[in-house]
């Protein structure tokens, strides 16, 4: 289901993957921050499975005014050896 303002917009979604589509779109299209504790996954997924990489900003909420990287290093720590692992296979 995907509910906005505790009122469900969509109760018929057929798979997982329409899920995920509906979620991401969801943050997208509301200008919402990704959960503080999900957004290193939520982040890995938007980069390596939704392939939306912006050169600036993210959509990461700060918990505080202090200033953030644009991309947590473990995330890119992840994406960089994937890379190298599947250059390698190939």
């Amino acid at each position: 289901m995907l509910s906005l303002d505790r009122n469900l917009v969509n109760t018929n979604i057929s798979s997982f993957i329409s899920a995920l589509c509906l979620m991401f779109g969801s943050y997208y299209i509301f200008n919402i921050h990704y959960p503080s504790e999900l957004a290193s996954t939520l982040e890995f997924l938007q980069r390596c499975f939704f392939l939306i990489n912006p050169e600036k900003g993210t959509k990461v909420e700060s918990k505080n005014n202090k200033r953030r990287l644009n991309l947590n290093p473990r995330v890119l720590t992840l994406i960089q050896d994937l890379s190298d692992h599947e250059w390698r296979q190939a």
